[in-house]
Formats: structure tokens, C-alpha cells, sequence
């Protein structure tokens, strides 16, 4: 069998979907491995390193897919590619589906058995293929840096002979693994650092990494969280209440960092353009929800905007502004989907399609789309 990986074209994705170490593991797997020509390119992976893994190197898309039997990529493929890939082949990439629902109908009609990797269940067996972790980790990481680059003083407390300098005040919101991540690095570069989130159990991480904790606690927090993990959506009486306490607390920050995101649907606004008001000049916000509509109604798509004096920085993809490491832990969440999906004889794909992880992935299968979410009728 034939195993591709096209280079990314979507705006600004520096990321592959292979390393020349997943090359390795995917040809012991007994798959023929093709890479076009420059995919590593933005992750600074040169086609002589997939060359001496044991890859081809395919000079242009077309060559790539159109005999390839899987197809792995970073971000979901547009009409040409997917007009380029074989009826029957199988696609495996971060589809983003719940935002994209009519392309489940273009991968059916195309013949396509699609894999959205974000839609992978967070259970236990499935951790080693979690997309969503390994490029959250990243993007909290750099959201810290990104803020310190637009915000004109320093982080640490600093005593020198002219004198002390207070360190700055960071605030998380939303603990997911973004949101811890981010903190653990606002630690290190010595802000003082809170966090808030809906659901209670977050509060222990939150101290564990050394930062205060913010929240309203009532009974509707009790239950906050679904059982994949995720944030419930709050009623609109906690939502104010929750308004009322980060209002008060958002005037004394020097740097916010937004992370709530709630799968398939708008961001929901953390931030308003009140709160901002009342932060002081040359503060800043890091909106990591703006390519959902934003935590920030101010924060706008892939810009850096000054606002009420404060700086918001919007960028939709931080983990492709760390795209080498964010590449190779990529690569291994693939390798890891798509070992336990391959024959013990070597003989090819052989997927058990009602395993969980199959049932919570697959999109399309044989020209139909399968996933519930994505059925139509479905909300």
C-alpha cells in the first residue's frame, strides 16, 4: 500500500504531516511512502532527510496523491487535492468538521473514508493520538511568548541599584491544556499568574503550576464538564456572574490569554470591550478562540490590533509559529492512529470499524458520511 504526504497549502500552516523518523516506522509497517517535494520545507525537514528514511520524493501534489491509497496531512485538503485523491482512498488529517460540515459530503462523493484526528475520544488508550494536547501544549507555550514580545516591560520582578521593578500580572482563561501550558510558562519567565475556568476540578492544576485561581463556585459548576473532557457551555445567570468577577479582576492584569473553546460552536465571549477598557495602556490579550469568533469581540483573525490602548493579538495558528516541534509531535500521533489500523501480516489496513476511536474519528466510509454529528438532521 501506498501512503502519501502532500505538502500543506493553506495559508500560513509551516507544519508536515510526517518526520523522517515516522517514514521509518511507516515503511516497517509495509507501506510505500511518497512525500512531495518541499513538504518539510516549513519545518525545516529537507526531502533529503524523508529520502534517506526510505520515502520517494514526488514532485508536485498530483504525483503524491493520485495513486496513494492513505493520505496523512496537517490541515484538511482543498477541492483540488481531494479532486487528485483515488475513489476508495483514506484521508487522515485535522478536518475540522464540526465547522466544516459540507466537505463530509465532498469526501463521500469523492469515495473517500475521512478521519477528522481532532475528533479522536479522549479515553485512556487513545492519549498517544491526541492532536488536540500534543498542538494545544505548543500553542499555550507560545501565546505566553507572543504576548511578551508585544508587552513593553519585563515579566519578572526584578531589584536593581535604580531600583525594583514589579513583575507582571498574567491571567489565563480557560485551563484546558493550552491554558496550563501557558501558565507553567508565564511561572517560569516570573509573572504572578491566575487562571480561570469553568469547571472546579481545574483549580487543583491550576495551583499545582503555582498560579491563584478565579471562579464563580455555585451548583451549576459541578457539573461543567463533559465526560470527553471538555467545557459545558454555562447558562446565561453564571456567564453574568462569571462577568461580573473577571471584570473586576481583568482591570489589574497586564496580560490575558483566552483559550475557551467549545467544539462546533462560537467562541464564547470572555472579554468584552468594557472589560478592555479598564485595562491599562500597553497591556495585552492573546485570543487563542479567534478563529472561532474570538473570547474578545475586539480581537480580529490573524492580526495584531491596538485597541483602547491595548494590544490584541489574533493569530488562528501559533503551533505552525513553533513548526518543527509541533511537526514531529504531529508525526507521532499519526503513526500511533494509524499503527493499530494496519494487518499483523503486513497485508495492509485492516479497520475495526466499531472501535471506539474509529467510530469517534471517521467521518465517511464507502460514499456515505457515518459520523453522527455530521448526518444530516443532526444539530
Amino acid at each position: 500500500m501506498k501512503l502519501a504526504i502532500p505538502r500543506e497549502r493553506a495559508a500560513g500552516e509551516a507544519r508536515v504531516a510526517a518526520s523522517p523518523e515516522t517514514v521509518k516506522k511507516l515503511k516497517a509497517l509495509g507501506l510505500a511512502i511518497v512525500v512531495e517535494a518541499g513538504a518539510g520545507e516549513g519545518s525545516r525537514i529537507a526531502d533529503a532527510a524523508y529520502a534517506e528514511a526510505g520515502a520517494e520524493i514526488a514532485a508536485d501534489a498530483r504525483a503524491a496523491l493520485s495513486d496513494a491509497d492513505i493520505v496523512i496531512k496537517v490541515a484538511r485538503p482543498g477541492a483540488d487535492e481531494v479532486a487528485m485523491m483515488k475513489k476508495g482512498a483514506m484521508l487522515v488529517a485535522m478536518l475540522a468538521p464540526l465547522a466544516n460540515k459540507a466537505d463530509a459530503k465532498a469526501y463521500a462523493a469523492a469515495g473517500i473514508n475521512a478521519f477528522a484526528m481532532e475528533m479522536v475520544p479522549r479515553i485512556t488508550r487513545a492519549q498517544s493520538m491526541d492532536v488536540l494536547s500534543s498542538q494545544a501544549n505548543l500553542a499555550g507555550y507560545k501565546a505566553v511568548l507572543e504576548a511578551c514580545a508585544h508587552y513593553k516591560r519585563v515579566l519578572p520582578m526584578m531589584m536593581t541599584a535604580a531600583g525594583s521593578i514589579a513583575p507582571a500580572r498574567v491571567f489565563i482563561m480557560g485551563v484546558g491544556v493550552a491554558g496550563l501550558q501557558a501558565i507553567a510558562t508565564a511561572k517560569r519567565l516570573g509573572a504572578v499568574v491566575s487562571a480561570t475556568d469553568v469547571r472546579p476540578a481545574t483549580k487543583e492544576q491550576v495551583e499545582s503550576l503555582g498560579g491563584k485561581f478565579v471562579m464563580v463556585e455555585d451548583e451549576e459548576t459541578k457539573a461543567a464538564e463533559t465526560s470527553g473532557g471538555y467545557a459545558k457551555e454555562m447558562s446565561d445567570a453564571y456567564k453574568k456572574k462569571q462577568a461580573e468577577l473577571i471584570a473586576a479582576t481583568i482591570a489589574k492584569q497586564d496580560i490575558v490569554i483566552t483559550t475557551a473553546l467549545i467544539p462546533g460552536r462560537p467562541a464564547p465571549v470572555l472579554v468584552s470591550e468594557d472589560m478592555v477598557k479598564t485595562m491599562r495602556a500597553g497591556s495585552v490579550i492573546v485570543d487563542l478562540a479567534v478563529e472561532a469568533g474570538g473570547n474578545c469581540p475586539l480581537s480580529e483573525k490573524d492580526k495584531v490590533v491596538v485597541k483602547h490602548g491595548v494590544t490584541l493579538i489574533g493569530h488562528t495558528n501559533l503551533p505552525s509559529m513553533v513548526a518543527e516541534d509541533a511537526s514531529l509531535l504531529y508525526a507521532r500521533n499519526l503513526y500511533n492512529f494509524l499503527v493499530p489500523l494496519m494487518a499483523k501480516d503486513g497485508s495492509g489496513l485492516a479497520i475495526n470499524w466499531d472501535d471506539d476511536i474509529i467510530k469517534g474519528s471517521a467521518l465517511t466510509r464507502d460514499g456515505a458520511v457515518i459520523h453522527p454529528l455530521l448526518k444530516e438532521g443532526a444539530a
